[in-house]
């Protein structure tokens, strides 16, 4: 039997690890970005932090839970602090002034959402909603404060957060610029077979609640032309579309 050790905000801990498939909370950021390796940066943020000062954590954060399509915070709202994913998965995604939408991420346990004004003050420069069920823990600007200097290895710990959110959303504005629609869409796909895909016929698939609407909100285009373009890659050879389930066939000329 596993046993789990500590958690706050990065996914359950295990003395000795079950297979991978067992661990339901082990899902993978998503965002657009050339380097697959470098995807989940970030999750583990608190790891190093002794149980001691987990503890400390734990007793500053409030538990919160948002059901699916919840509003965790808007655009436009105050900063008034951080939120420590433990379980389900976040959408942050900035509304232009014509409402249009584009998702900048998908956060998984072990991320913190709320950033940059990790202390507070400032306002929200886009939205985050719960796409599932999920546990955050809220920790108050202040506290994040009095924690990142009374605890140095947590400030070091939101620094290397801070890190691996601002190679995130660079990794974003690269693609957006130098990538076209067709080029991020297929990006996309190797993306979300690699981190939270299946295996079909031998073949990695891309997990089948994603739809259309939401590949079109990541790459910044339309639903009508993310359909259309799926049909160019079927077309293709690129890849084979099985009860709404896209399985990849040719991973290297998605490339």
């Amino acid at each position: 039997m596993s046993v789990k050790t500590k958690q706050i905000g990065c996914g359950p801990r295990y003395a000795n690890p079950p297979p991978k498939d067992k661990l339901t909370e082990e899902a993978s950021a998503v965002f657009l970005t050339e380097a697959l390796s470098e995807i989940n940066e970030g999750a583990t943020f608190l790891d190093q932090l002794s149980l001691n000062e987990i503890n400390s954590v734990r007793r500053i954060a409030s538990k919160l839970t948002f059901d699916t399509n919840e509003t965790v915070f808007l655009q436009g709202d105050h900063h008034k602090g951080i939120y420590l994913i433990e379980s389900g998965r976040v959408r942050t995604y900035y509304a232009g002034p014509s409402g249009r939408e584009i998702t900048l991420a998908y956060w998984t346990p072990g991320h913190f959402i709320g950033g940059p004004e990790v202390f507070g003050g400032g306002f929200h420069v886009w939205s985050a909603n719960a796409m599932e069920p999920s546990r955050l823990s809220y920790l108050p600007g202040n506290s994040v404060r009095q924690l990142a200097v009374s605890v140095p290895s947590f400030a070091i710990c939101l620094i290397e957060g801070l890190v691996a959110k601002g190679k995130c959303y660079s990794a974003l504005v690269q693609m957006l610029g130098t990538r076209s629609a067709a080029e991020r869409l297929a990006q996309l796909l190797l993306i979300l077979a690699s981190v939270d895909g299946k295996s079909v016929g031998g073949r990695m698939a891309v997990n089948s609640r994603v739809t259309h609407e939401q590949l079109a909100s990541i790459v910044g285009a339309t639903r009508q032309w993310v359909t259309s373009m799926l049909s160019k890659f079927q077309s293709q050879g690129l890849i084979r579309i099985e009860d709404r389930t896209i399985v990849i066939v040719n991973a290297n000329g998605l490339n």
